[in-house]
């Protein structure tokens, strides 16, 4: 009888729970759904009363994206509005194809020049060359067009024909160049090759459409070529879709191991990942390259080789994006591309970096605080952490260009000169083989005078502030001698710059003029030579003995 009543008892005690539990849920979704009703209630007043009695006119449509954008921008900088005139730009990213010609531009000094053509497309085959100025496109001037402008007068539909007005180097008038628009397929695989000590070499950039197709023909490709180790190279790589960093993460495991898992608000977002083809190689040695450029899809890939010991990571710590997007539809054909979970690699971590959901008083963002990191265990028992990126196995310092490097580069005498070099050069040594010598560097440098370059360094610009601030403490007097002594000193080093720092300069000047030659797979292979992340690896690879010290 007591033992009933204590059962009895337990039911209504949890039925009872059960109840308030009902309750508080329909409680708490009936508030929410009162207070979005509100909140679009006054949003729709606001906009009204704005378009209708403001002092000036209105953009309705302006003034709505920027509503929209600017709310979206307090959650993420993922989380965007598509409207319909962008939708074309999404899908290219997407998939990685458009209408178009096959060249891209760059602007300098406000003009529009073509900075590569891509091989196998119509442009390849006209007579367009990259270092043509583009005057206009189909007679419709571009001086003051914006870069936007420009890419959609170039872009159309397939089997329309384009006319590009140009003026090039060594030629007085302006000539037109009829080529055809075709669909365009911008290479995720832009490059793969055998390097020296049979190490085979796989450049990707971005995880579009068929990344992993592109990437598993590479492997088998450098295999046949006698590949015995492989680099993936994933520098600078933003990511892209997240089934592509899943597939080619199969390439290298076995079919069944987990891969990824994502984790959201709603139950259709939690989603397990596992290798659902059979692997190409589970055994060839392997190193991933990355640095802060290397995101998402990418920070993927790099995260799951190092959970499973599969390969090793060479660079720099990786950029920190652990959230996964999806896009939704919305009326009048736009899009929502919207944050919906976090993903987890398979030793459990989230490598995101900053904490978008609790944002600081002053509206700023910070990242994921020390106390806050966990360790983790990689298959082999290594440690590795959460909370901010990948950490490399073998960390590479990040290279700065100096101050007289970047201004030659973003002011275009690197790009324009190589024009020049390509005009008074019929044809170059391989792109491996190639070399600036001393005596066309001179020959750059005095054209380089001629040219009227100047640029400030760093000691500059903080010695241009202390003028200013002086100044305006009024102590400009007291230190005016010193710092014209100091200006001048400043001046003298830098007419040396430009021989202290030639091997960066050469080195940029022999990847542009070859591209002119070989265009962009040249210029891929141009930097094998000198590049601290490659000549690392290739003699990490061709040691099994320091490889699996790697690992272990």
């Amino acid at each position: 009888m007591i033992h009933n009543n204590i059962m009895k008892q337990k039911k209504l005690f949890f039925l009872t729970m059960l109840v308030i539990l009902l309750l508080f849920t329909a409680f708490s979704f009936s508030d929410r759904f009162f207070k979005i009703t509100q909140s679009m209630s006054i949003f729709s007043s606001l906009y009204k009363e704005v378009n209708a009695f403001y002092v000036d006119e209105t953009n309705p449509n302006k003034l709505m994206k920027t509503g929209i954008d600017a709310m979206l921008a307090s959650l993420d900088p993922y989380t965007n509005y598509i409207s319909e005139d962008r939708i074309e730009d999404f899908r290219t990213l997407n998939t990685g194809q458009y209408g178009g010609i096959g060249a891209s531009t760059i602007q300098i000094d406000n003009k529009t020049y073509i900075s590569m053509i891509f091989e196998g497309y119509s442009a390849h085959g006209s007579k367009l060359q990259i270092g043509d100025q583009v005057l206009a496109i189909n007679h419709i001037g571009i001086a003051e067009k914006s870069r936007d402008d420009i890419n959609k007068l170039l872009k159309g539909q397939n089997i329309t024909e384009v006319v590009l007005t140009v003026k090039r180097y060594g030629f007085e008038a302006p000539m037109d160049i009829r080529i055809e628009r075709e669909k365009i397929t911008i290479e995720n695989v832009p490059f793969y090759g055998l390097l020296k000590e049979n190490v085979g070499y796989i450049k990707l950039n971005e995880f579009t459409q068929n990344a992993s197709r592109n990437v598993k023909n590479a492997l088998k490709n450098l295999k046949k070529q006698g590949a015995q180790g492989i680099i993936l190279d994933l520098r600078g790589n933003p990511g892209g879709l997240l089934i592509e960093a899943v597939n080619i993460s199969n390439i290298f495991l076995p079919k069944g191991s987990a891969i990824v898992s994502t984790k959201g608000k709603i139950e259709e977002n939690n989603t397990n990942y596992l290798a659902m083809f059979d692997p190409v190689d589970t055994k060839i040695p392997l190193a991933i390259l990355i640095n802060s450029g290397s995101a998402s899809a990418s920070e993927i890939v790099a995260g799951v080789m190092q959970d499973y010991d599969r390969g090793f990571l060479v660079g720099q710590k990786s950029y920190g994006k652990g959230l996964v997007q999806t896009t939704r539809r919305l009326s009048y054909n736009a899009q929502l591309k919207v944050t919906t979970a976090k993903y987890y690699i398979p030793s459990g971590r989230c490598i995101q970096a900053l904490d978008y959901s609790h944002r600081r008083p002053d509206g700023s963002i910070g990242t994921v605080p020390d106390s806050l990191i966990t360790a983790f265990k990689t298959k082999n028992g290594r440690t590795v952490f959460d909370g901010g990126g990948i950490d490399p196995d073998i960390e590479i310092e990040e290279h700065h260009l100096p101050p007289v490097v970047r201004s030659l580069n973003t002011q275009g005498f690197i790009f324009q000169y190589a024009t020049i070099f390509h005009h008074d050069h019929e044809k170059i040594a391989a792109p491996v083989q190639y070399h600036l010598s001393d005596e066309d560097y001179e020959i750059f440098l005095n054209w380089l005078n001629r040219q009227g370059f100047t640029f400030k360094n760093n000691t500059e610009e903080d010695l241009l502030n202390l003028k200013t601030y002086s100044q305006k403490e009024g102590n400009w007097n007291v230190i005016e001698n010193a710092y014209n002594q100091l200006q001048d000193e400043i001046q003298k080093q830098k007419k040396s710059d430009i021989y202290r720092f030639k091997e960066d300069i050469v080195r940029l000047l022999e990847k542009e003029i070859v591209s002119r030659y070989y265009l962009e797979h040249g210029a891929i292979e141009a930097g094998f030579n000198d590049d601290p992340f490659i000549l690392k690896t290739i003699d990490i690879l061709s040691s099994s003995v320091k490889y699996a010290s790697l690992l272990e």
